[in-house]
């Protein structure tokens, strides 16, 4: 659900159906011009299980993607795969930023003024990973100023999201109400997640979905 959620964001941002939604309120016909997602360059920071899958569809829209993974290795429908380190170079060359990481020392308050500022102009930040990797202030300072076209932002350091935060009332930042994972079966594929590691526990058995709790996810 994440993958497709991260491709509503992009259609979002390109193309125009929420402003003719609102002409239409008002029996209102005016054309438009969408941007196109092909040839664009997609940014994954995160080339996890969900970072791969949206590799995989961007590319199938016939985006470039490159990204970033915590051991650099050939991942499919990738251009291009990083490690960390290389972060701003993925910022540097990308029109869509998607922030896919879990927040760990080394993640959290990762883009910051200065990162934010090697992205491009026209570049869009989409963050469905944790809130706490973004600094707030520097990120609504980098829409309100053009350093970057703006954000769509689905995770947040409170939430809900207090109803004074700026984030709701900035022109560029779009709030989406943490419905990136949500499924209409999760609750079941859940319950049998822990039905199944009960059992593997009790037939000393590996796990299932195990949380390495050195690395943080």
């Amino acid at each position: 659900q994440v993958p497709e959620n991260i491709l509503g964001a992009l259609f979002h941002i390109t193309k125009k159906y929420h402003q003719i939604a609102l002409n239409q309120a008002e029996s209102k016909w005016q054309r438009s011009v969408s941007d196109t997602l092909a040839g664009k360059t997609l940014g994954i920071f995160g080339l996890g299980a969900i970072g791969q899958q949206v590799a995989m569809k961007a590319s199938a829209l016939e985006m470039r993607v490159i990204g970033t993974k915590r051991t650099p290795e050939k991942v499919a429908g990738v251009d291009k795969v990083y490690g960390f380190d290389d972060t701003d170079k993925v910022l540097s060359q990308s029109d869509y930023v998607v922030v896919l990481l879990p927040v760990t020392p080394l993640t959290e308050n990762l883009l910051n003024a200065k990162r934010l500022a090697k992205m491009k102009p026209n570049a869009w930040l989409i963050n469905f990973a944790r809130g706490a990797i973004i600094i707030d202030d520097d990120l609504i300072a980098a829409v309100k100023t053009k350093t970057i076209a703006g954000a769509v932002l689905d995770v947040f350091r409170t939430e809900p999201l207090p109803s004074d935060h700026p984030f709701w009332k900035t022109p560029g930042i779009w709030v989406l109400p943490h419905i990136g994972g949500y499924h209409p079966d999760r609750d079941s594929w859940v319950a049998e997640l822990l039905s199944d590691n009960i059992k593997r526990h009790l037939d000393g058995q590996p796990l299932r979905e195990v949380v390495d709790r050195a690395r943080g996810y």
